[in-house]
């Protein structure tokens, strides 16, 4: 897909991006090139492989990464309550026919890789949070990704029969070896600062009164800038938030506003205690034009 048609598309889709980040994608698809995206928890990296399933029609298969996950999880099980059944079913046949049998397509239960792989049109392969996994599933991961085939042991070699657009995440919980990092192309994602947010705003939530999106943006600038808030806040809680006030018809951030929609911003008991302990907001003025400080915290 050529640049600006992406571009294009990630427009339709209401998706705030820079050409770094547009040009990278646009070149890792033309070239089939893995992509690996880091950054904190809640910065949008998930986002990225939803907007391009999205853009180019394709559907996104996840595959979510943890501690202990092994390739029997990611690549593919048998399914043994089915193999059983057949067994007391058939136990008459031909034993050598019998376990052939057993050992086919009809028995094979896809996990998320071996389902990329050999799914008929291309998809989107999400595979989130790499850092969560172990080195080895790494190594194993990284085998898959360079040939674009898995060798089971009951069936032999299986090529792909389409070429996924894949994209890894990690919050760098641990180092990623460097010959993942140099398989993939990379991109490094931040939080948006207020005006970028407040365009999310926006476009998300179109509806919202725009000077309370301003008070919004800003508000959520001054929490991830607290050293006192341990769980900084998301994107889409930044959208959680937005919307829980305008559901409450609520179009000014008072402190007693705030306070009593915390919960869709902030997710632990120690951050909500420190909001009172947080410094009034200063003015700022962002480009819709209004005074979106000044009224934040109590």
């Amino acid at each position: 897909m050529e640049l600006e048609l992406l571009k294009q598309k990630m427009d339709e889709a209401n998706y705030v991006y820079d050409d770094t980040l547009a040009v990278t994608l646009a070149v890792a698809l033309q070239l089939g090139r893995p992509l690996l995206i880091e950054g904190a928890a809640g910065v949008g990296k998930t986002e990225v492989a939803k907007v391009m399933a999205k853009a180019l029609d394709r559907d996104l298969v996840r595959l979510q990464c943890y501690e202990g996950l092994d390739e029997g999880k990611a690549l593919y099980e048998w399914n043994y309550q089915k193999q059983l059944l057949a067994i007391q079913v058939n136990q008459n046949e031909d034993k050598d026919s019998l376990t052939k049998s057993l050992f086919s397509d009809d028995y094979l239960l896809e996990r998320p890789l071996l389902k990329s792989i050999r799914s008929e049109k291309p998809v989107v392969l999400l595979i989130d949070e790499i850092d969560k996994a172990d080195e080895e599933f790494e190594a194993f991961l990284l085998e898959i990704l360079s040939d674009m085939q898995v060798s089971i042991p009951e069936i032999g070699t299986v090529g792909a029969k389409s070429i996924p657009f894949v994209v890894l995440t990690s919050n760098r919980a641990r180092p990623l070896s460097e010959a993942l990092r140099r398989r993939c192309a990379y991109l490094y994602i931040q939080y948006p600062d207020v005006e970028k947010e407040l365009t999310i705003l926006r476009k998300k939530l179109p509806h919202i009164d725009d000077r309370l999106a301003g008070q919004v943006a800003v508000a959520v600038q001054k929490l991830r800038n607290s050293e006192i808030i341990l769980k900084k806040p998301s994107i889409a809680e930044t959208l959680d938030w937005a919307a829980a006030l305008d559901a409450l018809g609520i179009r000014e951030l008072t402190p007693d506003a705030m306070r009593q929609t915390a919960g869709f911003v902030l997710k632990n008991n120690e951050d909500m205690n420190v909001l009172d302990t947080l410094d009034d907001q200063p003015e700022h003025h962002c480009d819709c034009g209004h005074h979106c400080g000044g009224h934040h915290h109590g």
